[in-house]
């Protein structure tokens, strides 16, 4: 089945996300994943040693915790004045 295309309007704007020029992880980020991935390894390495109580305490904290805390971390915007200023030499 072939699917027409609509034609969009002629005054209409196209909406296009805002350009952004660096990464989405800033080194903040990567650093608090990597900790959160020591905290699971080591809740790994304490459940195989036999601990019933603090195995679980530090998978749950790097799993539910520090892992999202790394993905959702946004850097601070400084503001536009601020960054004209840094521009200038």
């Amino acid at each position: 089945m072939v699917t027409k295309k609509k034609a969009s309007k002629p005054g209409a704007k196209k909406v296009t996300p805002p350009a952004t020029d660096s990464f989405f992880f800033t080194r903040i980020n990567y650093l608090t994943l990597f900790i959160g991935l020591v905290v699971i390894i080591f809740g790994y390495i304490t459940l195989r040693l036999g601990s019933i109580t603090l195995a679980p305490f530090l998978l749950v904290l790097g799993y539910c915790v520090i892992i999202p805390i790394g993905i959702l971390l946004r850097p601070k915007k400084k503001p536009k004045a601020q960054k004209q200023n840094l521009q200038k030499p």
